[in-house]
């Protein structure tokens, strides 16, 4: 899928897909708080394990996101 495609799709289901909208949302969070983590100068191993577990979470909502724009551009061809 061509990066204008993808937009589009994407732009279609955050108006309406509310499943969609939420799951953005968390990723969108979620990327706000790693960048803290990344940013922080009291680096410590528990807020390093932290950052890990969280960047795993929101690889895990994107996956979930490609899932659902991949089942709407099959569905609309």
């Amino acid at each position: 899928m061509d990066r204008k495609a993808a937009d589009e799709i994407k732009q279609h289901l955050m108006q309406t897909s509310e499943e969609f909208r939420e799951l953005a949302n968390r990723h969108q969070s979620l990327d706000t708080r790693v960048a803290e983590l990344e940013h922080s100068p009291l680096a410590t191993e528990e807020l390093e394990i932290e950052e890990h577990r969280l960047k795993k979470l929101k690889l895990h909502l994107k996956d979930q996101m490609e899932e659902m724009m991949s089942r709407y551009k099959a569905q609309t061809v």
